[in-house]
């Protein structure tokens, strides 16, 4: 496999251009307004992921426009990490409530589910990709995933693939999962196909670092078509990390066990098996987990039953070691240091 350069030719992640595909949304309104209108809505609710909050007041501004003047519009401003994370305050409040950026986690007449599909050309990054995976005469199988803004473009990855002489493998994961070949940052059961390369499209290094730890045995490509650039996913600074943390916390002897209220999140049976073998736990309960919420609890260390990104993305930022329950029995010796894997999160609410 080549891995001769670092990052591909063209790589816009630190040349100031990593906006360049300025993308456009379709926000779906009129399945919006026919919603208020069946409903005779008065008020609805509008929720956007962190990064796309900013387009939230023009949202709200062209549905004011399409519907009655009576009708109040209402942006969360709770932070949104997934579908995992709706704003329930906002949602119990409203006779419409519409989460954008997201595929369902589980089908409701509560929510409406924009998913804000991206309109980025997948086909350049697919091209400069099959220099890093392995030719198809050599390893003829390959493992096709993506994230929820590129399932649009899923058939074409594939049809892709398979016109290049690949055999491509594949799956729905479990119920967590909307669709065909789609990860999510806490789960990657759609990439447990009978193939030894993985083809991942989209953005960030999340998806794809959880997805090599998932499946060590495997080789995990990114192509990353907003910024252009196609990496091999590399687990060892994340593994040197996580290690460090679980050594950190072995000689702990009072623990946090946070349990995230929110609704997609909270592994309630975990939490408890923890407080109930040691009487040195304590059960703290949170929406959002932030080192500053953290910082003024007497603890030696602290074990996240919420999302797994809080212990992986943010796990350095905390003044206490926080680890995953898996890594939490590796600390308190109930398991071998070489158990420790990625934090995954199946099943729905």
């Amino acid at each position: 496999m080549s891995n001769e350069s670092a990052y591909s030719e063209g790589d816009l992640r630190n040349t100031g251009m990593a906006l360049k595909h300025d993308r456009e949304w379709d926000y779906e309104l009129e399945r919006i307004v026919d919603a208020i209108e069946e409903r005779d809505a008065e008020t609805v609710g509008l929720q956007f992921p962190e990064g796309l909050k900013r387009r939230g007041p023009k949202v709200a501004d062209d549905l004011r426009e399409l519907t009655d003047e009576g009708t109040t519009i209402m942006l969360s401003g709770q932070p949104c990490y997934g579908a995992c994370d709706l704003d329930t305050y906002l949602m119990k409040r409203t006779d419409v409530f519409v989460h954008f950026g997201h595929s369902p986690m589980k089908n409701t007449d509560k929510v409406i589910y924009v998913p804000l599909f991206s309109n980025v050309e997948i086909r350049p990054i697919m091209e400069e990709s099959l220099d890093t995976l392995e030719p198809p005469e050599e390893t003829p199988g390959v493992g096709l995933v993506t994230t929820a803004q590129h399932m649009n473009r899923f058939d074409e990855m594939r049809e892709f693939l398979e016109g290049e002489g690949y055999e491509v493998h594949t799956r729905r994961g479990d119920d967590r999962l909307t669709h065909e070949g789609q990860v999510l940052g806490c789960n990657y059961a759609s990439a447990d196909v009978d193939a030894d390369q993985i083809l991942y499209v989209g953005g960030g290094k999340f998806h794809p670092l959880g997805l090599a730890m998932e499946h060590p045995e495997k080789t995990v490509v990114i192509a990353d078509p907003v910024n252009n650039v196609v990496t091999v996913a590399d687990t060892e600074k994340f593994m040197k990390q996580r290690y460090g943390a679980v050594h950190r916390a072995m000689d702990a002897e009072k623990w946090g066990v946070i349990f995230c209220t929110k609704i997609g999140q909270g592994r309630w049976e975990t939490a408890q098996e923890i407080i109930a073998d040691n009487d040195d736990a304590y059960l703290i309960t949170m929406d959002e987990v932030t080192p500053d919420r953290l910082q003024n609890f007497d603890m030696d260390a602290f074990v996240n039953t919420g999302c797994p990104r809080i212990t992986t993305d943010d796990g350095p930022r905390f003044h206490k070691p926080m680890l995953t329950p898996g890594e939490y029995e590796i600390a308190v010796g109930n398991e071998p240091l070489d158990s420790l894997e990625f934090d995954t999160f199946h099943g729905t609410w």
